[in-house]
């Protein structure tokens, strides 16, 4: 739709004393624009700020892997501490005659998934960042689109993530450290010293593999609400415009990255889920199977560890489901916009048809409408005296581009996919109901 732009000639006699005013607003304007340059390059600070301090905090968890040196520092750190550290501790406590307040095969279960979980998370997002960069990772390339637009909310969505983690992740810390003070106050490991530096090394080693399995969840959060906020905006652009070609340019460079993220993704969710529901079908097993009293105490480590994989699954499918749903609402807002087009246009063309195809007496009518309305109407009566033909030909030909685009909309709604299957409502009731099924054939082997 092209607007008619107006311009005003400025009268030849202009005097020397109107000059000082034309270059009072001519600074002025240079001042609002300058204004205007410094607010962009404070917030594109802002991000590039974000952007380091997210960096840095992957870097720290050995998600950076870029070279081959920080390759086999990531992974020795990883071994070492998360492998190594535990299970010697483990050998540390063995306490035969205090099984009420520790079970040691307990204890090794829980360090072989929690391995497994962190080694997926930090292998399937660590070749990532290595292959794309954390700007194209996460979608806020100056290349891939006009990124001052939404400085804030990048801004906004990237400290809400780290924000996020430290939610989870602190409350689960203070779970794990009661409980290993409490065990480690019942269990005396030869002398205190000892006893604290198995303390020690089990929080420390706990806390490093969990953040880890937490952070890569955090970070597929991120990047789909990154794309949360293109889709408002996109939202937001059926009122501004009325181009069906920039709509349709539009969904599609958001559909591509929506399958850009699928694919980066989908491995790591797939493996994410597979060794949660095993972990989980363990830990139940083991649990409902063990015949002796259960506590606190010598069980606390299948709560707290639980709790960091059902959140990190959930964060996960909260993140996906929101994207999966938002693109899923484009087709409504769409089908909405060109219905209340199709009605204005169609009571238009009607009116337009009557008044062309009337008697005298109505176009006389028109021509009365004519001298008494506004300049708007004006405007509008002058469209209505083109030839009709011409009229419903037009009318016709915007009426198919918006059917078209709403057809398109409806057979390709998008959404976060895994290996063909939208990660939506429907596909959460399936995860339930298979979790259920697990749930009560391994209740059925064990308690009954």
């Amino acid at each position: 739709m092209s607007t008619l732009q107006i311009q005003t000639e400025q009268p030849l006699l202009t005097s020397s004393l109107q000059q000082p005013e034309d270059n009072t607003n001519n600074n002025n304007d240079n001042e609002d624009g300058n204004a205007n340059d410094n607010g962009e390059e404070e917030e594109g600070t802002g991000v590039e700020e974000s952007l380091a301090r997210l960096e840095r905090f992957l870097t720290l968890l050995g998600f950076k892997q870029d070279t081959k040196f920080s390759f086999f520092v990531s992974w020795t750190v990883f071994a070492a501490v998360g492998v190594v550290a535990p299970l010697v501790a483990l050998s540390k406590c063995d306490c035969r005659e205090c099984e009420k307040y520790e079970i040691q095969i307990f204890e090794m279960v829980i360090v072989a998934f929690q391995v497994a979980l962190a080694a997926v998370s930090l292998r399937c997002l660590s070749h990532s960042l290595c292959k794309y960069g954390l700007r194209r990772f996460l979608f806020v390339d100056r290349l891939y689109g006009q990124m001052h637009c939404f400085h804030r909310d990048y801004v906004a969505q990237i400290s809400g993530s780290l924000r996020l983690l430290i939610l989870w992740l602190l409350p689960c810390f203070l779970l794990k450290t009661v409980r290993e003070i409490i065990r480690i106050s019942y269990v005396q490991h030869g002398s205190w010293g000892l006893s604290l530096v198995i303390l020690f090394v089990l929080i420390t080693s706990w806390t490093y593999m969990s953040a880890i399995s937490l952070s890569a969840c955090i970070l597929f959060h991120l990047v789909c609400n990154l794309q949360v906020i293109h889709f408002d905006d996109y939202g937001r652009l059926l009122q501004r415009e009325s181009d069906v070609l920039v709509f349709m340019e539009e969904h599609i460079r958001l559909r591509y990255h929506l399958s850009k993220i699928s694919h980066r993704f989908r491995i790591y969710l797939l493996l994410e889920f597979l060794v949660v529901t095993a972990s989980q079908a363990v830990t139940l097993l083991q649990v409902t199977g063990y015949g002796k009293v259960l506590t606190f105490i010598n069980g606390g480590d299948f709560a707290a560890s639980t709790l960091v994989q059902v959140v990190g699954i959930i964060i996960c499918l909260h993140a996906a489901t929101r994207i999966s749903h938002r693109a899923q609402g484009i087709v409504s807002l769409a089908s909405r916009w060109h219905a209340m087009v199709t009605c204005k246009s169609s009571d238009a063309s009607q009116l337009r048809r009557s008044g062309s195809a009337g008697s005298l007496e109505a176009a006389n009518q028109l021509n009365s409408i004519h001298v008494d309305y506004s300049e708007s109407d004006l405007e509008s009566m002058d469209y209505a005296g083109m030839p009709t033909n011409i009229q419903l030909a037009s009318y016709m030909s915007s009426h198919h581009k918006r059917q078209a685009f709403v057809m398109y909309l409806q057979t390709n709604p998008g959404g976060i996919t895994i290996f063909g299957w939208t990660v939506d409502r429907s596909l959460v009731n399936t995860i339930f109901f298979l979790e259920l099924s697990l749930v009560t054939f391994v209740l059925g082997q064990t308690l009954i």
